[in-house]
């Protein structure tokens, strides 16, 4: 039987600040898909088709700041082809639409919440909950959406003074001279993080409560987190065998973004660019296989021959 990619558009609850914010969800289905247009994407999905049968494990997608959550649609895919339930929202007020919140603690303590209700509310829903695995849950987090990712495993960040006296300036984090004060979701079993900004866990005690699987995957040519912070980040590892990692050599911080439609390249601007020489349609068939690869293994035990 051939497997499609099924997308609804769920709007999800936020109750503590009075809102709802959208995601797509993707997932296996065996409706023969079709082209269909969404914002500047055409994407080929089976819109509102049922989900096939069976159960499956849960990934959710956390885009970076000011990013928009359908620029991961081509991991989304490929993993609901291959047997996953993937979940991509949308950020309130840290998207490409609405981003006034953007470097504030606000903004991080808000996201961690979302990532929780985007759970809460699959589970809640009758026409998942059937379908998804309860113990194989795990996220994907790129920039700002990849410290989420980490925190909510348990990771630690440095204090806004202590990452001014290591790094200067501060990225993504906060702008207010005091610590985030952060909760874990233990329903997280694994974890991929894009373009990490490192420094932020280079404390002694950053990585102490992190014991699921993680994937650190670092752009060599990012244009806004120094090679350093990765290098301060790699180096504190030692022999940790719980976070797995790679460089990649020629990529730009924008690189995991999916690939953008010829003709909105030069309105897109940097997210559409990458460091000369770069084969971002390349890399991402590369990329899918590799996240693909580790989550059957960290979540299902099943270790590729």
């Amino acid at each position: 039987m051939k497997r499609f990619t099924g997308l609804r558009k769920i709007e999800v609850i936020d109750k503590q600040k009075g809102i709802t914010f959208p995601m797509f969800v993707m997932y296996p289905t065996d409706v023969p898909s079709k082209s269909a247009a969404f914002g500047p994407y055409t994407l080929d999905v089976s819109p509102g088709a049922p989900i096939e049968a069976g159960r499956f494990p849960l990934v959710i997608i956390s885009h970076g700041s000011g990013g928009s959550n359908l620029a991961y649609h081509t991991l989304g895919s490929y993993l609901a082809k291959n047997g996953f339930v993937v979940c991509m929202p949308e950020h309130p007020f840290n998207n490409r639409n609405d981003n006034h919140l953007e470097g504030t603690n606000e903004n991080f303590t808000n996201r961690l919440r979302h990532i929780s209700l985007v759970i809460d509310q699959l589970f809640s829903t009758d026409i998942f909950l059937q379908h998804l695995q309860p113990n194989n849950i795990a996220m994907v987090g790129h920039s700002i959406g990849a410290n989420t990712a980490l925190v909510l495993a348990g990771g630690h960040p440095i204090s806004y003074a202590e990452y001014q006296m290591k790094f200067g300036q501060t990225i993504h984090m906060g702008q207010e001279s005091q610590d985030v004060r952060l909760a874990t979701d233990n329903r997280i079993k694994a974890i991929v993080l894009f373009a990490l900004t490192p420094g932020w866990f280079t404390g002694k005690e950053s990585l102490n409560n992190v014991e699921i699987p993680v994937l650190m995957l670092y752009a060599g040519k990012d244009e806004y987190i120094p090679y350093s912070h990765a290098e301060i980040f790699i180096n504190g590892l030692k022999n940790d065998h719980r976070i797995s990692h790679r460089i990649i050599k020629n990529a730009g911080h924008f690189s995991f973004l999916s690939p953008f439609p010829e003709s909105i390249k030069e309105r897109v601007g940097a997210p559409a660019r990458d460091p000369e020489g770069f084969d971002r349609e390349k890399f991402h068939q590369e990329l899918n296989a590799g996240v693909l690869e580790f989550l059957k293994q960290s979540l299902l035990g099943i270790k590729e021959k």
